[in-house]
């Protein structure tokens, strides 16, 4: 045999098959990176979630003792910023209502207080608002 003949007669498939395998790699390697991405951002979304979450009970909580300390809607301040580590950039947009009311047939009206917190965290996309309500008298 003729080493000539012989080179002349090879047909191989590496390189289609190469090429392949990197293809199907760089594409594996492309959505493995939009999950991580998309996963990211999903995780900061349920943090700012519920970081406001908490800064919305943390202004109805402020709300309700200054609606009982003032005796009404009017001693409410809205909003309310919070400068603890937990909260910052955070804030609560409060609201007031009252009512007068005769509870279980007695005698002497009580005042009813309906207050809404609204929290909010972040900016843009990463934005989360959560409200809590709250009655006291």
């Amino acid at each position: 045999m003729c080493p000539d003949n012989l080179l002349n007669r090879q047909a191989g498939a590496g390189l289609p098959v190469a090429l392949f395998v990197i293809t199907v790699l760089a594409l594996l390697v492309v959505v493995m990176a939009q999950l991580q991405q998309s996963s990211g951002e999903a995780i900061s979304l349920q943090v700012q979630s519920q970081r406001a979450l908490f800064a919305a009970e943390s202004g109805a909580q402020v709300a309700v003792r200054e609606a009982l300390e003032g005796g009404a809607c009017s001693s409410v301040t809205t909003p309310k910023t919070f400068s603890v580590s937990g909260l910052s950039g955070c804030r609560a947009v409060l609201a007031c209502e009252s009512v007068t009311a005769e509870l279980n047939g007695s005698a002497p009206l009580e005042e009813i207080f309906t207050l809404t917190s609204a929290g909010q965290c972040g900016t843009g996309i990463d934005r989360a608002e959560r409200v809590v309500e709250v009655k006291v008298r």
